[in-house]
């Protein structure tokens, strides 16, 4: 399927690690994707963060990370500890539980006021 696309002149690939084997056996398996990727002439992205550097992908997507950590950027600049994200509360209805709830990074301010 991927040469096929390929064929399309595709400018992306953007692929999702498969989880599990048969129903109900979860597994993770991080080289799964490699022969979609080398059979894949465009830029090939996947959102498992040490596929670049093993040249597994071209790109990395952190959708997961930038719920749980809403100022990732910075967090990355800052070389700060990541929030873990909770899959439990990944698609479900309720509007605030899982998307809006993950704290910021707590940053001491550069001026400290003491009273007088």
């Amino acid at each position: 399927m991927v040469e096929s696309l390929s064929k399309y002149g595709l400018v992306y690939c953007h692929m999702v690690e498969p989880r599990m084997k048969t129903v109900g056996e979860n597994c993770e398996s991080p080289y799964s994707l490699l022969p979609m990727r080398k059979a894949f002439r465009g830029t090939f992205i996947v959102a498992e963060d040490r596929a670049v550097a093993e040249d597994r992908a071209d790109l990395v997507v952190y959708g997961r990370w930038f719920l749980a950590n809403p100022d990732l950027p910075k967090r990355f600049a800052r070389n700060a500890p990541l929030n873990k994200y909770n899959r439990e509360t990944f698609y479900i209805p309720d509007p605030v539980l899982g998307y809006t709830d993950y704290p910021f990074l707590k940053i001491p301010s550069r001026f400290s006021f003491s009273k007088v």
